[in-house]
């Protein structure tokens, strides 16, 4: 299986973090390219964008100051097949990126991705009171795997305060 390539560069609002690649992404070349993950349908939906991507058009998002990456590259099926290891190098490397390009913002996509970043056990919804890499801001976001089982409804809510906070 092939890595997805990072969109990355300097001066984005947000940069989405993931877990890992899915097998469906690996395939494409593309971020959230799983035709059960929501990823695309919920930025949409939140204002973040005024129309509903497609994954081949992820490259194209770093146009909106919107970028991409994951804490472990290697594509799974499932993120419960990530090692301990992986986690621990994926930390090292993401914060030398965030580091780096300096987003505004970090999105995790997952609660699973920021409790293995940030190393706490218990991380709330939304904006993070302590962020890890000093300089951008942490927010956590329901991961948008169609394996989650959180509504909808509720996940945009919940990403709907990215867009008010980027619209300021």
């Amino acid at each position: 299986m092939n890595p997805v390539s990072d969109h990355l560069k300097e001066g984005l609002q947000i940069l989405f973090v993931g877990f890992n690649p899915s097998i469906r992404s690996s395939e494409l070349g593309h971020h959230y390219a799983n035709p059960n993950n929501r990823f695309w349908k919920i930025i949409h939906l939140s204002g973040l964008t005024d129309r509903k991507y497609e994954p081949h058009e992820d490259a194209t998002l770093l146009g909106l100051g919107f970028g991409f990456s994951n804490i472990v590259q290697r594509p799974t099926k499932a993120a419960d097949e990530i090692t301990k290891e992986e986690y621990i190098a994926g930390r090292e490397i993401l914060k030398e990126k965030i580091h780096r390009f300096m987003p505004k913002v970090v999105c995790f996509v997952g609660k699973g991705v920021y409790q293995q970043y940030s190393g706490r056990k218990t991380v709330p919804w939304g904006f993070q009171a302590e962020v890890v890499v000093p300089g951008t801001v942490d927010f956590v976001a329901p991961s948008s795997s169609g394996l989650v089982r959180m509504r909808l409804e509720e996940m945009v809510e919940i990403y709907k305060q990215l867009t008010a906070f980027i619209s300021k």
